[in-house]
């Protein structure tokens, strides 16, 4: 297929290589070109000078940008994809963004004869560079019909979750089940640090029981030994964390557990840590 992908990141770009080793005839646009320029010279694919440009004629245009100020930009801005693509062509987004946007986008799709698809990931770098992501995803049936067989190019896990912002709506319970998690992590870790218990034991103890979880199996150790250099940055995870926030106050949800530990993380951003991965959450406990 021939796939436009808009944004070179460090999730946009190991994805895109997967599709250049499936088959497919990939273009990118970044917008700092010096990322697509450097992706290109690597997996051999095109780049192009605006979203636009990318867009035109492909059977399919994925993005994975920043935020909905970005997402707006690349599909409804100027030299925008959308207004490039022709009908029946695929819009899939992996960026983590509102709900609102991932609708609103379903929409302006639908009316100029697209099929779109909000499509976040989980897994982090590492899942994308292995081709390991899950994607969770909303939109119509004919779009996820159409985006499955690109989407394995790159995911072990494809869910459709339901109509369009369903799975922006599902990222944030992935990050809201995170968020608790860790913060459990760190005081349970901390706790047995006070206890000068050995810490290899207690994860053997408890890491095969009703405890376990990712977080504890990945980042028990690391989190010990104050390395959190794993790629998902507390400086993203707060924005995850705020479009829940925001996403619950339009539905009527209560997040307090999701509310005090964003409050936490902001604590670890001003020690410096906006860039540590989240499970630097440890770090505004003293040991």
């Amino acid at each position: 297929m021939k796939i436009a992908f808009i944004g070179m990141g460090v999730m946009g770009a190991p994805m895109a290589g997967h599709l250049v080793r499936a088959g497919h005839e990939v273009t990118v646009y970044n917008r700092t070109r010096a990322k697509a320029d450097a992706w290109a010279e690597q997996h051999g694919g095109n780049v192009a000078g605006s979203p636009a440009e990318a867009a035109e004629g492909a059977d399919a245009v994925l993005a994975c940008v920043g935020n909905d100020a970005d997402l707006e930009q690349v599909t409804l801005g100027a030299d925008g994809a959308f207004a490039a693509m022709r009908p029946g062509a695929l819009f899939a987004d992996h960026t983590t963004v509102s709900a609102a946007i991932a609708r609103r986008l379903a929409s302006e799709g639908e009316a100029r004869g697209l099929l779109v698809l909000d499509a976040p990931v989980s897994g982090g770098q590492a899942g994308a560079e292995k081709g390991a992501l899950s994607i969770m995803c909303g939109g119509s049936p004919e779009a996820m019909t159409a985006a499955e067989p690109i989407f394995q190019s790159y995911a072990a896990r494809i869910v459709h979750v339901g109509a369009a912002g369903a799975g922006q709506t599902t990222k944030m319970v992935n990050q809201i089940c995170i968020a608790g998690v860790l913060g459990g992590l760190s005081e349970a870790l901390r706790f047995a640090q006070a206890s000068d218990l050995d810490l290899a034991k207690v994860f053997d103890a408890i890491s095969g029981g009703a405890a376990q979880s990712w977080q504890m199996v990945n980042r028990w150790g690391t989190m010990a030994d104050d390395q959190f250099d794993f790629g998902f940055a507390i400086d993203w995870m707060r924005k995850d964390l705020g479009l829940a926030l925001e996403e619950a106050r339009s539905n009527g949800a209560s997040l307090p557990v999701s509310a005090l530990v964003d409050q936490w993380y902001g604590e670890v951003q001003k020690m410096g840590g906006g860039r540590q991965d989240t499970s630097a959450l440890v770090r505004r406990l003293a040991k």
